[in-house]
């Protein structure tokens, strides 16, 4: 039977659910709302899944025991009479929110006002479905909540503790829930928050607290029956300030909301928390000055005093430092506090008498270990889970202890073992170091100076070298690259003897040198110490010297009369009082006697020649600086140029050389300056012709010249060119005039204007200023006079152009050619040689006949010849 009214109740409900789907929805908070008495209460109505006009209307009813008209959004006349003054005074009133929203408010709630509200709609749909009001209920409590605060100790010291407490009550807990906080307030800065305890058990930590809540430092303690406690442990100054407490009282949130919502909130002061740093309650001591000899133990006790001292972890330091403000100050001895040595000297040791004091020994003094000694204490406080942190730091009072010894004693002595006569001898000097006591085991150090004036007078006193206790050299810095090259040697010729050498002393060495030696001990730590330093009497280093002169006499070899010639100028110099010396030549030019200089040509004391920059590369080949003899220079400038007028002079500078090898400047002169002057005419030139042979045969072959002579500009640097054209005069044909022959331009294109029968012309240049014309085969036709016309071609370097000049005709070169003579001899001679011949073959014949006829008649005679004719004569 159950079942079945189970099953017919979760149908209903089912089919009511799917209706409410459906139909109007009056909607309200989910209650109980708790809210406490004083405060203003706002309850929300809203209205869904209407049918009508979008603005809907509301009516809101007070049910208790009686149902009592509040308020409504059409009816002015619905509130109830008793009402009334509440809601026309507005502590009761309603506000339309939306067309479907209204908010119930109520600015002051009462205790009375504890009951179930109702919200009504009235139907404006075509059906009635779905529901037409909604109740929520309302608590209204007292303000019943009270924080009682309280501080377990107002004032502490760095690294303690304190307990901060706090009571919150209530007289009603039905649906609310509490949460405290504890806050801290540091001058006029805002509240910074610490810990925040609740609702729901709930915790949260402040920014700069959530650190030191995981170190342990802060601890939170529940006691119940309303009390809270906090407990801060390890306080530091940053820690004081006046500390507040909170108290808050929570509702959850409407409707099923998750959360929650604050209702009520009470905050106390606790009261000012002081913490006292922990430096302002230490206290270092140490004790009073002490004076021992040397090889005693030095035993200094360090107090320290300080508030909750065995809690504390000290790291002590014992310093040393000279008895001067500018000496430094150095650690002899660092002890952590966990007693481990953290830096210093096997030799020093320290031991812990007791909590607060430490004893320092330091053995077998020396004099080096006087001097202002200091204990420095370093304090520790623990920090969370067995951190630490520095908490502070104090440093004694100096103290004074000295240390007693019988300093080194000793004399010095300086002498000049070589003197020098001239510039460049070598010279020595020696340090000695007599009557030597107290030194045991330690070393003398050695400083050489040099001074251009004696010490009674202002001098500048220079450091050449010096050579330290461990015999390290260490140069000066006006010797230092003397002493590299080995021109200056500091040596120690025995243990007491010292010597520094000038290996080519130097005019500017003149002067007063001296030398200091220092006695050097040595202290506890391995470190050495200057015990002692005397300094000798100077030694004068004086010779007599001759001021080297140099003088320069300028001549003009040859002078430039017209552009394009050359112009020569020799320098002799003359020297006295210089050793070996060698010269080197500047030349320089001015292009007015007070102009500014400029160099030229340079040949340096090795014979090196260089082109300054005073020339430009491409005429390098233009000027020329020769040695001509052991003291006199040439310099030449081959085609003079307009731009090269001005005055030259020579810059001449002696150089010797020193032991390194290495040329050291000596004295300059410079000569009388020179003019180079010429009147600018522009070039000028001549044309003449010339024959290698006047009477030639033909068929031979024969040269003619042409050639031009030029003044006004260079000869070798193609300042000029031509235009040549050759022509003939012929004695044939003398009513015909001049025949062109052949020609050649500027250009070097050449032009052929006649060549007939076995005869041919060509032309060549055979340099700059000669052309020649080649007539092959000589023939009668080319008998005749020959002559040349050339036109000028100037290059002007200022507008880089070539300029047409004027046109010049050679005077005419005659060529004959011997053919009358030929031809009155060619007749006969032909005649005589064919008669002769004829004649000759005709006297052959005739003899050969003869002999044969007429001695053949007589066989038997035999002739006699003249010579038996005479023997038997």
């Amino acid at each position: 039977m159950r079942k079945e009214k189970g099953a017919s109740r979760l149908f209903i409900s089912f089919m009511a659910l799917a209706v409410l789907c459906e139909s109007r929805v009056v909607k309200v908070p989910t209650g109980p709302l708790v809210r406490v008495e004083g405060q203003t209460v706002s309850i929300r109505c809203d209205v869904s899944e209407y049918e009508g006009p979008p603005e809907q209307d509301f009516e809101w009813t007070l049910v208790q025991e009686r149902e009592i008209n509040l308020v409504s959004t059409f009816d002015q006349m619905f509130t109830d009479a008793s009402m009334k003054d509440r809601v026309n005074s507005g502590d009761i009133g309603i506000t339309k929110l939306a067309n479907n929203a209204v908010e119930l408010t109520i600015k002051k709630a009462r205790a009375s006002d504890s009951a179930t509200y109702r919200c009504s709609t009235p139907s404006t749909d075509s059906v009635i479905q779905g529901n037409y009001f909604a109740e929520v209920e309302l608590k209204v409590i007292g303000d019943s909540l009270k924080v009682t605060p309280a501080i377990s100790q107002p004032t502490v010291s760095e690294g303690e503790s304190v307990n901060l407490q706090c009571n919150i009550k209530r007289s009603f807990s039905a649906y609310t829930s509490l949460s405290v906080t504890w806050s801290i307030r540091k001058g006029a800065a805002p509240l910074e928050e610490l810990l925040t305890f609740g609702p729901d058990d709930q915790m949260k930590l402040g920014q700069n607290f959530a650190q030191r809540y995981a170190d342990g430092e802060l601890i939170l303690g529940l006691s119940g029956g309303g009390n809270y406690g906090l407990n801060l442990k390890g306080l530091k100054p940053m820690d004081q300030g006046a500390y507040v407490c909170t108290g808050r009282e929570w509702t959850r949130q409407p409707r099923g909301e998750k959360g929650w919502q604050k209702i009520l909130e009470r905050s106390e002061e606790m009261g000012n928390v002081s913490v006292t740093p922990l430096a302002q309650s230490l206290v270092v001591t140490l004790e009073n000055n002490a004076t021992l000899s040397v090889k005693d133990t030095l035993n200094l006790t360090c107090s320290v005093a300080a508030k909750g001292l065995l809690s504390l972890g000290m790291e002590v330091v014992w310093l040393v430092k000279g008895f001067t403000d500018s000496d430094n100050q150095r650690v002899l001895l660092h002890v952590g506090r966990d007693g481990q040595v953290l830096s210093g000297s096997e030799l020093v040791g320290m031991s812990r008498i007791q909590p607060g004091t430490f004893r320092l020994l330091l053995p077998n003094l020396q004099p080096s270990d006087s001097g202002l000694y200091l204990c420095q204490v370093k304090f520790w406080l623990p920090q969370g889970t067995g951190g630490w942190y520095k908490a502070a730091e104090k440093t004694s009072d100096p103290i004074q202890v000295r240390v007693t010894q019988l300093e080194p004693d000793f004399k010095v002595g300086l002498t000049a073992s070589k003197i020098p006569q001239f510039t460049d001898d070598p010279t020595e000097l020696l340090c000695e170091v007599t009557d030597l006591l107290n030194m045991q085991d330690g070393r003398l150090a050695v400083t050489w100076s040099y001074a251009n004036m004696p010490e009674d007078t202002s001098q500048t006193v220079t450091t050449i070298a010096s050579s330290d206790y461990q015999g390290v050299l260490v140069p000066g810095d006006l010797y230092q690259q003397r002493l590299v090259n080995g021109l200056i040697a500091v040596t120690r010729s025995s243990l007491s003897t010292f010597s520094l050498q000038l290996l080519h002393i130097q005019d500017k060495d003149k002067g007063f040198y001296s030398c200091s030696v220092a006695a050097w001990t040595r202290g506890h730590q391995g470190d050495w110490n200057k015990a002692k330093e005397l300094k000798s009497i100077p030694v004068e280093v004086q010779w007599s010297s001759k001021t080297p002169v140099l003088s320069v006499t300028a001549a003009q070899a040859r002078g430039a009369m017209t552009g394009g010639s050359t112009f020569e100028m020799r320098c002799q110099v003359t020297g006295h009082n210089i050793q070996n010396p060698s010269y080197s030549v500047l030349i320089r030019y001015q292009e007015t006697e007070s102009g500014k200089s400029r160099k030229v040509l340079s040949l340096s004391a090795d014979s090196i020649l260089q082109l300054e920059e005073g020339i430009v590369p491409s005429r390098a080949d233009s000027v020329a600086l020769d040695k001509t003899r052991p003291l006199e220079y040439s310099f030449r400038l081959y085609g003079a140029r307009v731009s090269d007028r001005g005055f030259y002079y020579c810059d001449v500078t002696a150089w010797t050389r020193d032991q390194s090898n290495t040329w050291n400047r000596g004295v300059s002169a410079e000569s009388q300056k020179i003019q180079l002057a010429f009147a600018d005419t522009g070039p000028v030139f001549n044309v003449s012709t010339y024959s290698d042979s006047t009477q030639v045969l033909p068929g031979e072959t024969v040269k003619l010249k042409c050639i031009m002579s030029v003044q006004g500009a260079t000869s070798n640097t193609g300042e000029v060119a031509y235009d040549v054209e050759w022509f003939q005069s012929p004695v044939q044909a003398m009513e015909n005039g001049d025949v062109s022959l052949i020609s050649m331009d500027h250009w070097g294109v050449v032009k052929k204007s006649r060549e007939n029968g076995s005869s041919q012309y060509s032309i060549e240049r055979t340099n700059r200023d000669t052309f020649v014309l080649t007539v092959h085969h000589i023939q009668d036709r080319d008998m005749g006079s020959y002559y040349c016309t050339a036109k000028l071609w100037h290059f002007s370097p200022d507008t880089r152009l070539w300029n047409e000049g004027q046109t010049l005709t050679s005077a005419p070169a005659f060529l004959a050619i011997n053919l009358a003579l030929w031809d009155s001899m060619k007749s006969p001679v032909l005649y005589g040689l064919g008669a002769a011949l004829v004649v000759a073959l005709l006297s052959i014949v005739l003899g050969f006949i003869t002999s044969r006829c007429c001695f053949s008649r007589n066989p038997m005679h035999t002739p006699r010849s003249k010579l038996m004719e005479m023997e038997m004569d």
